[in-house]
């Protein structure tokens, strides 16, 4: 599992920007391309550079790019600076803010925001904006400002930020204790079988390629993960439909959804951006390539999110509106059943 480090340094110590230790199934593998499997956004070169000057350890020794991992290894990557996720630099970014007092925000994230700054990703994060816009934002226990929760970068709509410590723990138990309300709106691949369903089977990090999140249908690994669905429109080669989380893991109605056989449409992390579902005709290929140039993203938004007022106890709901995006690309499906069922 991979940790990252907030320590300050004494003399010559070196800050753990990563730290992952190899499963059991780990066959013996060079180190750098064990670490390029797990590092999103690194390059190979860069990890060599980093063997060569001595930032790559492996059970507390320094090791060399060929080195052969194996399994139980502890692989850490060390450097003479912090990670820089945790040098938040305030960015004047707009924020869509569509509800704020004294205690919390509700923000609408646009999609291809990242929500807190990451490996590759260092500004134009949510967070180098909120706190450009707001001053001494409660930090929770990632050192994160103000988050309660998060939505991937390619995913948009709905997020709550706190203001206060006392709202980031009363917000943060509503979602551990699974009462507040999380609504989203999916086009998937396929015609979904049942109208309603829940989808339940533990959710952790796929061993075998770490950026991606997988089923562990026997609960053996990762955490308890259910998802609750509603078919809200068949269109043929894909559906429409609504998710509601009861918990909330990572990409987790994209792999809920997946394991059901059911990719979110053009999700390229879980194969969603291959034609999956359809005929062979030139003609209804280029009208697929034509769905994924309209929407470059998984089809995922935060439609609805609903929670109680950490001081006044009210329920506060919120709704958001697809965003431009993915309702042209829905409509272009509509557009494409209709017409193959000869309504057009």
């Amino acid at each position: 599992m991979e940790e990252q480090g907030t320590r300050e340094p004494e003399g010559d110590e070196l800050f753990e920007h990563h730290r992952f230790v190899a499963s059991k199934g780990q066959e013996p593998l060079r180190v750098d391309k064990f670490l390029m499997n797990f590092i999103e956004n690194a390059t190979r070169n860069k990890i060599q550079q980093a063997a060569k000057t001595g930032n790559i350890w492996v059970n507390e020794s320094i090791v060399k790019q060929n080195y052969k991992v194996k399994a139980g290894d502890v692989v850490k990557v060390l450097f003479e600076h912090p990670p820089h996720e945790f040098l938040l630099v305030p960015e004047d970014i707009p924020l869509n803010i569509v509800y704020e007092d004294e205690i919390l925000l509700v923000v609408n994230k646009p999609p291809g925001m990242v929500v807190h700054p990451g490996h590759g990703n260092y500004s134009g994060t949510l967070i180098n904006g909120l706190i450009h816009h707001f001053d001494n934002l409660p930090i929770n226990s990632n050192e994160r400002p103000g988050l309660v929760h998060r939505i991937d970068k390619d995913t948009s709509g709905l997020l709550v930020v706190a203001k206060t410590e006392a709202a980031m723990t009363h917000l943060a138990k509503q979602f551990f204790d699974k009462t507040s309300e999380r609504e989203y709106i999916a086009l998937v691949w396929g015609n979904v079988e049942n109208d309603t369903g829940t989808i339940e089977g533990h959710i952790g990090r796929n061993p075998k390629n770490r950026l991606q999140m997988q089923v562990f249908p026997d609960g053996d690994q990762g955490k308890e993960a259910v998802t609750h669905y509603k078919v809200l429109e068949r269109l043929g080669y894909v559906t429409l439909v609504s998710c509601r989380l009861e918990t909330g893991r990572t990409h987790q109605i994209r792999v809920h959804m997946k394991h059901i056989g059911h990719t979110l449409f053009n999700d390229a992390r879980y194969g969603g951006e291959r034609i999956l579902k359809g005929t062979v005709f030139t003609k209804y290929r280029q009208f697929v390539e034509n769905c994924f140039k309209v929407l470059p993203r998984q089809a995922l938004h935060a439609k609805t999110l609903g929670f109680l007022h950490p001081v006044t106890g009210k329920q506060m709901r919120f709704d958001s509106e697809i965003p431009e995006d993915m309702a042209q690309c829905i409509e272009k499906w509509k557009g494409y059943s209709r017409q193959s069922r000869g309504l057009a």
